[in-house]
Formats: C-alpha cells, structure tokens, sequence
C-alpha cells in the first residue's frame, strides 16, 4: 500500500506540542521528511525522536515565526537538508492567555495584547508563506496548510484579538490559493474546534462542562484528528481542494 506522502519533504511549525506534533507524526508516517519548528526547541526535539523512532526522517529547528530572519532561515533548512519543499503545516500559534489578561472585552484590551496575538497567528503565517511559496514554485508546486480556528468562522466575546487573527489566516489562505492555483500550489486552512492541547488544558480545567455543551458531540478533540484532515489536505488526494477551511470541531460551526 502507498504511502500518501512518500518523497515529500514537509515543515511544521509549532511541531513542539499538541496539533503541531500529531501532524508531524502524521505526516512522517505517510514518507514525508519533516522538519519540526517550535520557539521551545526542546519540544521540537522531542517530536523529532519520536518520529524518527518510528522509522521515520525529522530534523529540527527553533526560532520564532514573527521575525523574519528566523522563518527564511527554517525554510532554508528544510530546502537544504531535504532538497526540496513540497508542504508546510503553519501551525504555530498562541491563545489569548499568552498575551495579557483573559476575558476582556474590546475597549479593555491593551494595544500590547492585541499585537502578540496578531504577530504570532497571523503575521507569522504570512511570513511562512512568503518564504515557503518561492521554494515550492521553484519545485513546481506544493500545498500549504494554515491552522486557523472555528473562531474564525465565527465571534467570540472577550476574544477579539484572537478572532482577528484567525479571521485573517482564512483570508490570507483564500487570497494565497487564488494567486497561486495555476502554479501549482493549493492552500487551505483548517479550522479546529476545542482540542484537548497544552495550549487549552487551562481553559477546560476552569470551563470544561461549558465548553462541551457547545460542542454537538460532546467532547473534546484530539490532535491527531486535526492531523488526519491535514495530512488529506497535504496530499494528491485533495488535488482539486484549494481556498478551502476545513472544520475539524464535533459540530461546533454547525450548531
């Protein structure tokens, strides 16, 4: 049985944990070569082992996606290492909670709040477009996934800024696909609803009930289900799918 990635070479970013980590596990297993991006290096480390224990080929790299030199520098990487780049998985992202105060309201949050969550979820992502999408023209094409959020798809009091940002990964994502479709490059956007990651574990320890009662199947999510849609979206199979979001939530965008 063939692989659906065999011979591809693949980064992720924010491959340190959660989402990021399923989908580099995921997508190795599928015969991509993956480069794992994390600003906490160790946690990139650590899903380079486990990959690469599995019979896997994954490197790794630190750095943060909201400065420039460090994304053209991953990119670099992985195009040198792998000798080419056929998909990424912009995935590195922050919550509210890692940027100030929780559970402000518009006129509450400061400016300083509003930008860390901006720089990181979305003007990371265009970054990591802006220097993956030569290499992949170069290659003759390749498919990009950007992790956007339900909370793109819809408003969330007391999270404007995050909302902003994912609002924007789908637009970007859009505009990328259209600029793009005739080269050979498809770009789309998947939208995870509550999942249980290192990133969310405080929210649902203090408002686990509430939050599965939005859920229709009354439960949280678990990265590697993320990761299965990613892993389509990254492969031949999804070969007429570009511009697309893909919810991956038990329900939440349609209730």
């Amino acid at each position: 049985m063939s692989l659906l990635l065999q011979g591809k070479s693949a980064i992720v970013t924010g491959g340190g944990s959660g989402i990021g980590r399923a989908t580099a596990i995921a997508l190795a297993r599928e015969g991509a070569r993956v480069l794992v991006q994390d600003r906490a290096e160790n946690g990139a480390q650590e899903t380079v082992g486990l990959v690469n224990a599995a019979g896997g080929q994954a490197i790794s790299i630190g750095g943060d996606v909201t400065v420039e030199a460090d994304v053209q520098a991953m990119v670099d990487l992985a195009v040198t290492t792998f000798g080419r780049l056929d998909v990424a998985f912009n995935n590195a992202g922050i919550s509210p909670a890692a940027a100030g105060p929780t559970m402000q309201r518009t006129h509450e949050l400061s400016l300083a709040s509003w930008s860390k969550v901006i720089d990181v979820n979305l003007t990371g992502v265009f970054l990591c477009m802006k220097y993956q999408i030569p290499h992949m023209l170069a290659g003759g094409g390749g498919a990009i996934v950007n992790t956007a959020s339900v909370a793109g798809l819809v408003g969330l009091p007391t999270a404007s800024a995050y909302v902003g940002s994912k609002h924007g990964v789908i637009g970007i994502t859009k505009t990328a696909a259209m600029e793009y479709a005739q080269e050979g490059i498809r770009v789309n956007a998947v939208c995870p609803g509550y999942v249980l990651t290192p990133m969310t574990e405080n929210g649902v320890a203090r408002r686990g009930e509430e939050l599965l009662n939005k859920v229709p199947m009354h439960r949280l999510g678990r990265p590697e289900e993320i990761a299965e849609a990613v892993v389509w979206l990254s492969s031949d199979r999804a070969s007429f799918v570009t511009g697309s979001f893909y919810t991956v939530d038990g329900g939440y965008y349609a209730a």
